[in-house]
């Protein structure tokens, strides 16, 4: 049996890439251009059934200068998940926001409508789940919930590319999505984001923000960022999106394989009708053998694995807000995600199922 480490990410990065970021050098246009352009159009024809992306350098930046164009500023709250990265709650602070944190439902880990109904106020201006592990959230609930009460509804999609519910793309529900090019995230552009939306004012108003607040040089509309994109990156994004298909593919079946060999741990559940596309597949293991599980993995057995995460949104000390959210602070105990990436083979798998369950059955 193979010893060499088992990662629990892997961006794989092959010769397409490297051949498309050494044409845009060789063509000497590095800056946002064609590439870019030609990334967006694609990026919307295969992953947002032909709604508008806008392309940016981060995925935060996404969701900020999201929340800006769709009019997020000072004196508004959007309620958020507490179990998510920073960010999420991060890009609502930015614009001068208050993130209101909600409790997550715990099948699915996403932003648990119910819980967030009592936390609208006067105040309350949007709602934005998070497609967690690249499972989409209750989109048909929490739309239900925005549209009675009157307010927005926005996507943090960074984990979920070619998600879906019910045969609806992820980044199509809300007034605009974000999905980040991380290059950890199931496709890359070596770092970077994409918006969509279907508001064509709220798309003019990123395309302004992310370039200085300008469309036509140096004719300045609004107070904006540098939060363009490059070339050199939509190339890599351009090819990568060619692979997101099958890598998906193999990311699912790397997961069935995982839940139907696994036991004494609990496995990752997916909603009727909805895609799971499994940036995480993430297992939950009683509390007090999660950091056992995570040690041993690594050390005995040289696999990776993550814990996201361990300390919820509302925790954090640069929010520090207390809040009663039981289902959120046991799983930020609880959950342990293992490698599914499309690199692994048969063996790999084979170890990791035999590795969790040896682990299994010693804590038991």
């Amino acid at each position: 049996m193979s010893k060499d480490f088992i990662p629990a990410a892997k961006p794989i990065i092959g010769d397409e890439e490297r051949a498309a970021v050494d044409a845009v050098l060789v063509s000497g246009m590095l800056a946002q251009g064609a590439e870019v352009a030609s990334f967006e159009q694609e990026f919307s024809e295969v992953l947002l059934d032909g709604r508008a992306a806008v392309a940016v350098n981060s995925g935060t930046s996404g969701l900020h200068l999201g929340l800006l164009a769709a009019g997020i500023g000072p004196g508004d709250e959007v309620i958020v998940p507490s179990f998510t990265f920073a960010a999420t709650a991060n890009s609502v602070a930015l614009t001068g926001a208050t993130p209101v944190f909600a409790d997550i439902e715990p099948d699915h880990y996403c932003l648990d409508a119910a819980a967030a109904e009592p936390l609208i106020t006067e105040r309350t201006k949007a709602i934005m789940p998070v497609h967690l592990y690249g499972h989409p959230a209750n989109m048909d609930a929490l739309g239900s919930l925005a549209a009675e009460r009157g307010l927005a509804l926005f996507e943090d999609a960074a984990q979920a590319h070619g998600a879906a519910l019910h045969g609806k793309q992820v980044g199509t529900f809300g007034t605009f999505a974000m999905f980040s090019l991380y290059p950890t995230k199931n496709m890359t552009s070596g770092e970077g984001g994409m918006v969509s939306t279907g508001d064509h004012d709220v798309e003019r108003r990123l395309r302004l923000l992310r370039n200085q607040g300008m469309e036509r040089q140096y004719e300045n509309e609004l107070v904006g960022f540098n939060a363009r994109m490059t070339n050199l990156h939509a190339a890599i994004g351009r090819v990568q999106l060619t692979k997101i298909g099958r890598w998906t593919e193999q990311r699912q079946a790397n997961a069935a394989f995982l839940t139907s060999n696994l036991e004494g741990v609990g496995t990752p559940a997916v909603a009727d009708g909805a895609i799971h596309v499994y940036h995480q597949y993430t297992i939950r293991v009683p509390e007090n053998e999660r950091d056992r599980f995570a040690a041993a993995l690594k050390e005995e057995y040289r696999i990776g694995s993550g814990v996201y995460y361990p300390i919820p949104n509302h925790r954090l000390p640069s929010f520090s807000r207390p809040a009663d959210l039981p289902v959120t602070e046991a799983a930020a105990r609880q959950v342990l995600s293992l490698p599914v990436h499309p690199s692994l083979d048969q063996e790999d798998l084979d170890r990791i199922a035999t590795a969790v369950n040896a682990l299994a059955k010693a804590g038991a």
